[in-house]
């Protein structure tokens, strides 16, 4: 990064940039939520790597984790927050921008 604060990439969100956090990020803005097994199939992460991630974007408020039980196994549903969803619209727009200009 620049230390003027005007390289083109400036802007990019490191929370969502990882490759990992992107792909989750990606999966929940296109569904109302996701269970935990659903994103590691979808993935392909282990499911501490997906833990791990999960708990970097619920600390940066980008998602919102519910944890219950369905009979007797534990189950988590992830839901992207409003300022996740809106982290990822900004994220996805200047990318846009930033590749279109190199044309």
């Amino acid at each position: 990064m620049s230390k003027a604060g005007n390289a083109p990439t400036d802007w990019i969100d490191p929370l969502i940039h990882a490759p990992a956090r992107l792909q989750i990020v990606m999966q929940l803005y296109v569904l109302e939520g996701a269970d935990a097994t659903f994103l590691q199939t979808r993935t392909g992460l282990t499911w501490g790597n997906l833990s791990s991630h999960l708990n970097k974007l619920e600390k940066g408020g980008y998602v919102a984790i519910e944890k219950s039980f369905r009979g007797k196994k534990p189950w988590t549903m992830i839901r992207l927050t409003k300022d996740g969803r809106a982290a990822f619209e900004d994220y996805r727009k200047r990318m846009q921008e930033t590749l279109a200009d190199l044309s």
